[in-house]
């Protein structure tokens, strides 16, 4: 009986997906995308929005901090754009080049027996150059990016967390400069329309969608507010880029090429059950016999 026990615990594994961010993630920071990325948003932000220079930068950073994505920000504080047009103007001029085939990530993936998923803030199009730059195009159940968060039906009225409609500013564009020198004033800041992380809401989407159960899945990612949020949500945490794990996260990996290191259970789960039956076995027969 205690050997059934035993077969009846191991064979459960203690998660069942895998939940992947994509940029700086999948490939390391150092390959330079994420600088070109900015850049390119920067480039945006001058020529198609018409914002003074000198302020682009600091507005870049602080949207990003604030809303998750500078797209996001600029959308909630008043920009009209189009969002393909974003996207084409920021990932389409990157050089893909500069990522490389990556055969060892590529065997890790296709050698775990579990679901795959990869969760980004960027769009369709991006996710996929990136991961057939990388070899890893067929490595994941699927792959849940902007278009998938903010299909055409409610991509300019999506619920915000209180349950009410989000409705666009008709002031014109926030003043998210005053916002920044008075952080501790009882200014409020709009909603965005965009759904993305690390706001709560993209995530139980992403849970419903994909039919997740938090709890028995891991989360990398190299953004430390995305895994705070998806800790507090039952997500168990893997931050990716550095060895020191700090507040949120369960744990962390300096690349995430040491995911068999750090997760054996991951592939010793889909091995284990066979070799314990076999010597379950092998001890009722020995016990026959004598």
């Amino acid at each position: 009986m205690e050997n059934g026990d035993q077969l009846q615990e191991i064979s459960k594994a203690s998660y069942d997906c895998l939940l992947f961010d994509l940029d700086d993630t999948l490939y390391p920071l150092s390959s330079g995308l994420a600088e070109r990325m900015k850049k390119n948003i920067n480039e945006y932000m001058l020529q198609k929005l018409g914002i003074p220079e000198a302020k682009v930068p600091e507005l870049c950073f602080s949207l990003y901090k604030t809303y998750g994505t500078t797209m996001a920000g600029l959308k909630a504080i008043g920009y009209d754009f189009d969002y393909d047009d974003f996207h084409g103007f920021v990932h389409g001029r990157l050089p893909y080049d500069i990522l490389k085939p990556d055969p060892v990530l590529r065997g890790i993936l296709l050698s775990l027996p579990v679901r795959k998923i990869v969760f980004t803030n960027s769009d369709q199009a991006h996710a996929s150059r990136v991961l057939h730059r990388l070899g890893l195009e067929d490595c994941f159940e699927r792959i849940i990016s902007f278009e998938t968060l903010n299909s055409s039906n409610k991509m300019n009225t999506p619920d915000n967390e209180d349950g009410s409609e989000y409705k666009p500013s008709s002031t014109g564009i926030f003043d998210f400069y005053e916002y920044i020198r008075r952080p501790d004033s009882d200014i409020v800041l709009p909603r965005t329309p965009v759904v993305c992380k690390p706001f709560k809401d993209a995530f139980v989407k992403v849970f419903n969608m994909a039919d997740i159960d938090p709890q028995r899945t891991l989360f990398f990612d190299d953004s430390l507010r995305n895994l705070q949020t998806g800790k507090s949500l039952g997500l168990h945490t893997v931050l990716v880029g550095t060895s020191v794990r700090t507040t949120g996260v369960d744990h962390a990996l300096e690349s995430i090429h040491n995911m068999k290191e750090a997760f054996p259970e991951l592939w010793e789960a889909n091995e284990k059950p066979e070799s314990i039956e076999c010597s379950r076995k092998v001890s009722i027969e020995t016990s026959v016999i004598a």
